[in-house]
């Protein structure tokens, strides 16, 4: 018997079950895991803001996706090479356009502040920011600022990195954990395994990987999944007709589109 689904509760909920969320912000329109396209993502009524963390130098939790700094910003190297104070220096938006020049690369905290009582997130812990250990880790320090900003009945973890699962369930055994469907990490099981194996409470995969028998096996489960990232009409469509949880798109204005015809 499935048990009631663990997952974050919505600011804006419009009572459907189906949740818009926008993959690193409004992307396709602002330069991604910038504050610009975080505020964009609201200004579309998205649902759910996704976004990835890895850790600074002198260990601050920052929102970025790549470990390498050279496509989206002005500065070369690794992230974790540097103190927060030499991220903050970089250019996050001209890479994007010119209009956005002199974005900075938002820490955790900072998107936090801004997301507390107006729009849930789904926080993506990046495998290079994680170790084994617990204590003092990004899962962690992570989580206590979830806290620190009353955020955490309305956050979503997820990693392609399993640890981060055990790590967090540690933690807190109530946080609402996804597990980033991992070819490597996941020994072959079917997704309501691994899900019931790392006591997750969503499972998150490609619009590549999800298939006919996933989708059977996850909803006689009663898990609930989002499929990331879907861009054109017609997948969505699909997907929504399927029974997906929700979608992760670079256009949430789109989805709120299609979804709002059914």
């Amino acid at each position: 018997m499935a048990k009631d689904p663990n997952l974050p509760l919505l600011y804006s909920d419009d009572g459907d079950g189906f949740i818009v969320i926008a993959h690193r912000g409004a992307s396709a329109y602002y330069p991604e895991n910038t504050m610009p396209a975080f505020e964009g993502a609201v200004a579309m009524n998205a649902e759910m803001i996704e976004l990835d963390v890895l850790m600074s130098k002198d260990g601050v939790p920052v929102v970025f996706h790549d470990l390498s700094l050279d496509n989206h910003t002005d500065g070369n190297g690794y992230v974790p090479e540097y103190t927060l104070s030499e991220l903050k220096k970089l250019d996050s938006g001209s890479w994007f356009s010119k209009n956005y020049a002199g974005q900075q690369i938002p820490t955790l905290e900072e998107v936090l502040q801004f997301a507390a009582g107006k729009i849930a997130l789904n926080i993506e812990i990046k495998t290079e920011a994680v170790s084994d250990i617990i204590d003092g880790g990004v899962e962690q320090k992570s989580l206590e600022l979830v806290k620190q900003y009353g955020m955490e009945e309305h956050v979503l973890f997820s990693s392609f990195d399993y640890r981060v699962i055990k790590h967090l369930k540690k933690l807190d055994p109530t946080i609402p954990v996804a597990l980033l469907y991992n070819k490597h990490q996941s020994k072959n099981q079917l997704p309501h395994q691994q899900v019931r194996e790392f006591s997750a409470d969503a499972f998150n995969c490609s619009f590549r990987q999800f298939s006919k028998k996933w989708a059977r096996d996850l909803r006689e489960h009663g898990i609930p999944h989002f499929i990331y990232t879907v861009n054109s009409k017609r997948k969505m469509k699909k997907l929504i007709k399927s029974g997906v949880t929700g979608i992760f798109t670079n256009k949430p204005d789109v989805l709120h589109q299609v979804k709002d015809r059914f």
